[in-house]
């Protein structure tokens, strides 16, 4: 009886045994599972971040409708005119006129980064070196005088402490 006993013990363990690693196996493959298909979904959302970014809407170049209203001009002479003629404003000591703010420290507003966004409007990035803002003009192209201006909106970011 004792052995009996002692044997219905010993295959009831080796049964225990047999079942956990079995069921360690296939938790294993699920999870390896889980993860290739978790690198797959996020190849996947960072292709379609790349994909947005790329995108880029907002921006004379593609935008097919704004190209039609220069028609007659070669678009990417006029962008460097517009360009010019705004950046042309930088050289003057009390900063960029089209920076509707006032010199802060000791350095002017300087126009710093421009985009065309389509055949009437800029947005660009200033700063004197400390204190950085962005802003929003109006352009009016003229085939025989300069660019014409007009700042719509301007705002400033808040200083960081570093």
């Amino acid at each position: 009886m004792k052995r009996s006993l002692l044997l219905y013990g010993i295959v009831f363990s080796v049964l225990i045994n047999i079942f956990q690693f079995v069921n360690s196996s296939n938790i294993l493959k699920r999870s390896e599972e889980v993860s290739t298909i978790s690198k797959k979904e996020l190849k996947k959302a960072q292709d379609t971040i790349a994909k947005l970014r790329d995108n880029d809407t907002f921006s004379l170049d593609t935008n097919e409708n704004a190209q039609e209203y220069y028609f007659e001009y070669d678009v990417k002479a006029l962008q460097t005119k517009v360009k010019e003629d705004l950046t042309a404003f930088n050289a003057d000591k009390k900063g960029n006129k089209y920076v509707s703010y006032d010199q802060i420290g000791d350095n002017p507003f300087l126009i710093n980064n421009i985009k065309i966004l389509n055949h009437r409007w800029i947005i660009a990035n200033f700063s004197d070196g400390k204190v950085w803002g962005e802003v929003l003009i109006k352009y009016f192209h003229n085939a025989d005088k300069p660019t014409e201006f007009e700042t719509v909106e301007t705002l400033i970011y808040q200083e960081t402490l570093n």
